[in-house]
């Protein structure tokens, strides 16, 4: 089987739910001689864009992700160590990854925190509904660094609060010491310009290039 197949196996059984078959797949890809990187981003990540243009849609529900993510949890737990032996420790920054407070909805941001990761990024990751004062301190202790904020939301109401995140960020003097990414459903490039961040990306690959430009 060819490295597009396999790629393409991974995506599905991402597509499909398929738990233990997309465990060895990974496994297979391995062996196959596909890194961890190209595993993630050219089969899973592909699956779960999908994934997620389908619930967007409304073509699925709730737990038909739940169980997509199950098996990129799968993957990852045999991917992840090895993502640190591929890229190791570039310097390129940390990245300060988080769902905004109101929001407890976490595909996307683990996908987002694994692609910065798998990209030379050391990674705090902050978890789901996390109000701003978190934020403020972690920016704090990395003061002087070099740093990335990568926030998601996927609901309006959550996107709502961005604003107040750069807001109060701006109110404690630390915007010039952080770059400041948003994505999820709802953001877009109008979004960011209005709420004066950085950036935003279409998914979790390109979120990961465009982390790596803002930190240039």
């Amino acid at each position: 089987m060819g490295k597009q197949e396999i790629l393409d196996k991974l995506r599905d059984s991402i597509v499909n739910q398929d738990i233990n078959g997309c465990a060895a797949t990974t496994k297979e890809a391995l062996a196959a001689g596909i890194s961890a990187f190209d595993a993630i981003s050219e089969g899973l990540s592909v699956g779960m864009k999908i994934i997620g243009d389908k619930f967007e849609a409304a073509e699925i529900y709730l737990p038909q992700i739940m169980m997509s993510a199950k098996a990129m949890n799968a993957a990852m737990e045999i991917l992840t160590p090895l993502l640190a032996e591929e890229k190791p420790g570039e310097g390129v920054g940390t990245a300060i990854t988080f769902v905004q407070e109101g929001d407890i909805h976490d595909i996307g941001h683990r996908l987002v925190s694994t692609m910065l990761g798998a990209n030379g990024f050391k990674i705090v990751d902050l978890g789901v509904d996390v109000p701003n004062d978190t934020i403020i301190d972690e920016i704090k202790k990395l003061k002087g660094g070099k740093i990335l904020l990568a926030g998601s939301a996927l609901m309006t109401t959550s996107m709502l609060g961005q604003k107040d995140t750069v807001i109060a960020i701006e109110e404690e003097g630390l915007r010039d010491s952080v770059k400041i990414m948003f994505g999820g459903a709802p953001v877009s490039d109008g979004w960011i310009a209005e709420i004066k961040a950085d950036a935003t990306a279409e998914n979790a690959a390109d979120a990961a290039r465009v982390a790596l430009e803002l930190m240039k």
